[in-house]
């Protein structure tokens, strides 16, 4: 089992589907050990087997109870389609004691299942008052932030989205998100490499208002943050 588990370490960037296979058989040699379930659930999850991560995070929670799952649960059950028991599981969330990242993360995944359900000012609504409301610190602002300007970019509105992005920028201390990248390619600047780093997937949105940084807020979240 160690033999397979050190393989996922070594292949889960470069060959995802590969390190899933080790993954899955690790599962099948100590499916008891709630280590073993989350790796596999990781590993599927970034190969994109959600089915195959939503049964091992399940698991995980049911062995662990740790709520911090709830989010990637709900994610994992939009993406298979189940938008409507992926609403339920953030409900459930939002009654738990999350941690902040976590609770960052039921927010985005939200507005990624609201955009889904056809309901785009609701996802661009719950963006705005997260970050309006300083959720998440310096970092949860930064994904909140990047995850409002892709909505914006994909709605046609890129001077507005490139504005937020530059925003987000500014909290991103560790560059996380690579945002400079993004910024590039909205400048038509060609990025070498795959540089697709978006909190989740937005297609065929319809024209929003267009809204801009709260640059009293900016300072406001700031001279929290200094504090």
């Amino acid at each position: 089992m160690g033999g397979h588990l050190r393989a996922v370490g070594e292949l889960a960037d470069s060959d995802p589907q590969l390190a899933l296979r080790h993954a899955l058989v690790a599962r099948r040699l100590a499916s008891r050990l709630p280590v073993v379930r989350e790796v596999t659930a990781e590993t599927a999850y970034a190969a994109e087997d959600y089915e195959t991560a939503l049964t091992e995070y399940r698991a995980i929670h049911r062995m662990s109870g740790n709520d911090d799952y709830l989010p990637v649960i709900a994610d994992c059950e939009r993406a298979v389609g189940k938008h409507q028991a992926a609403l339920r599981t953030l409900r459930q969330a939002r009654e738990a004691k999350l941690s902040v990242p976590q609770q960052v993360e039921v927010i985005l995944v939200e507005a990624g299942i609201r955009d889904d359900l056809g309901q785009r000012p609701e996802a661009l609504r719950l963006l705005k008052d997260a970050i309006s409301g300083g959720r998440g610190g310096r970092q949860g602002q930064a994904r909140l932030r990047f995850a409002y300007a892709n909505l914006l970019a994909a709605a046609g509105r890129v001077e507005t989205a490139r504005e937020w992005l530059v925003s987000a920028s500014h909290y991103d201390d560790q560059d996380a998100l690579s945002i400079g990248e993004a910024i590039a390619e909205l400048d038509g600047i060609e990025v070498a490499g795959d540089a697709q780093d978006d909190e989740f997937e937005v297609m065929d949105i319809e024209v929003v208002e267009e809204d801009t940084p709260d640059d009293a807020a900016d300072e406001h979240l700031t001279t929290e943050e200094d504090q």
